[in-house]
């Protein structure tokens, strides 16, 4: 199984620079955070937003990685396989390398982009308003990783936060943390953070 996904194409009409991978929110779509794009300036790269693979019970437009609802995250087994394969398969479309491309994740997405890509070569993670989940494979090489949270974070607490960034530097890991005085949200002051991070894990 393939995951359905919005393609955003780079603006200067050359091959991409880099690829970047934006996984959304339980109940959420991937259109949800597509809406991004022009506001990081970051006209040389591709983007993708996957849909998830599980349609959300409650909200008909929604999609999930994995039930939430479910103290055993039912599905998340099947997602994790079905993400790891898929991005495992954009070289061939994209004509991108894994070392340059970047995932990312937002809330659910976020906690995908840490479970699936500290197992794979990549450019770099960024884990917005999100969490760990137990790590489920032996690492031999950790990605640099962008952690950004809010303190007022009423649907993932900030110790969440918290909790990655210990766990990913006792692995090894170049984190970078950063906590901003907002919600369950992307702020724009998080853009230029999220813009930085990017240029400097596809540029080098």
């Amino acid at each position: 199984m393939s995951l359905e996904a919005i393609a955003v194409a780079p603006t200067t009409g050359t091959k991409p620079a880099g690829l970047v991978v934006v996984l959304h929110g339980w109940g959420a779509n991937a259109k949800d955070l597509a809406s991004l794009v022009p506001l990081l300036n970051l006209n040389k790269y591709q983007f993708l937003f996957p849909n998830a693979p599980f349609p959300h019970p409650y909200t008909s437009v929604g999609r999930m990685w994995y039930d939430l609802s479910s103290q055993e995250y039912q599905g998340i087994h099947e997602s994790r396989q079905i993400l790891k394969d898929w991005l495992l398969s954009l070289e061939a479309s994209t004509g991108v390398p894994l070392s340059r491309t970047i995932l990312s994740g937002f809330s659910q997405g976020a906690a995908m982009t840490l479970d699936v890509g500290l197992g794979l070569p990549l450019a770099g993670l960024i884990a917005l308003s999100g969490y760990m989940h137990p790590l489920s494979q032996q690492l031999d090489e950790v990605p640099p990783v962008l952690i950004v949270h809010g303190r007022q974070d009423t649907v993932v607490p900030l110790k969440a936060a918290q909790y990655a960034r210990d766990n990913l530097i006792a692995l090894g890991a170049a984190v970078q943390y950063q906590e901003f005085d907002m919600g369950h949200e992307i702020r724009p002051e998080v853009l230029p953070l999220i813009q930085q991070f990017v240029r400097a894990r596809s540029e080098e």
